[in-house]
């Protein structure tokens, strides 16, 4: 399978590309940067840096990890030839993800804001937890790097919306956003976020109740695992059909709960 890597010269570009180079099914057809990229028209290592429009062959797949600002170029090139693209890039806003959902109408497309299998685990446990303690408050710190642009990040967002989906309630209508000052209003979802060094990404959701309280945690120390994802992601989708996809798709998540639910 040929894979374009769109974003090459970024901290996980860099990740997927040494995961493609070690992947005995999937090879790195394409590296690709922006106009103002340093890497451009570079030769690293034997990969070569170019843009979209140098693109010559097409590939099998796309995997995105370029910032916010490159998506509506992105999705009109996958859409142009009709190729899948697997989109990691965090830090949308609303209209972005409404750009998300018209595209994939046209061609398929895995929204992930995190590629780890076990955040995409973590979620459907904060929504069961939500739901079964109802009456919990519920908190989410998350800690990365000190050049990560994005906060709260957009891994710690999902699970913000997962435990709102889990009481079946509105995200924009309970979330806090970051914690500052001020008495908690009931029912909201507040953040904290750290950045330091080179941490590479730490999630924590904390269920608190009177007396005691419930924390799911989750830590990274190897951007290997979100490359990996990524390509089990994009192996995945070049086999779906026209939509919008997420990580808990593949892994059949919400299949296995109702089995264990009703067991």
């Amino acid at each position: 399978m040929k894979v374009a890597v769109i974003g090459a010269s970024g901290r996980m570009g860099q990740a997927v590309i040494a995961a493609l180079q070690n992947s005995a099914t999937m090879e790195l057809t394409a590296a690709i940067v922006s106009e103002q990229s340093n890497s451009l028209g570079k030769s690293v290592a034997g990969v070569n840096y170019q843009t979209l429009a140098q693109l010559e062959q097409t590939p099998d797949v796309f995997i995105d990890f370029s910032l916010p600002q490159a998506l509506t170029a992105n999705l009109n090139y996958a859409i142009e030839k009709q190729t899948p693209m697997v989109v990691c890039t965090t830090g949308l806003d609303a209209s972005q993800r409404q750009q998300l959902q018209q595209a994939a109408k046209q061609v398929p497309l895995l929204y992930a804001r995190n590629t780890s299998v076990g955040i995409a685990l973590l979620e459907q446990l904060v929504a069961l937890s939500a739901a079964a303690l109802s009456d919990a408050d519920i908190e989410i710190f998350e800690a990365h790097h000190k050049y990560k642009k994005d906060g709260p990040s957009g891994t710690a967002l999902a699970l913000g919306e997962a435990a709102a989906s889990g009481r079946q309630q509105s995200f924009d209508e309970v979330s806090a956003g970051v914690r500052s000052d001020g008495e908690r209003q009931q029912g909201s979802i507040g953040f904290s976020v750290l950045r330091a060094a080179d941490i590479v990404g730490e999630h924590q959701v904390m269920l608190a109740q009177e007396g005691e309280r419930l924390e799911l945690n989750h830590r990274v120390s190897d951007r290997k695992i979100f490359a990996e994802g990524a390509l089990r992601a994009a192996n995945w989708l070049v086999e779906q059909p026209k939509g919008l996809y997420h990580m808990k798709d593949i892994l059949a998540l919400q299949q296995s709960l109702h089995r264990l639910l009703n067991s």
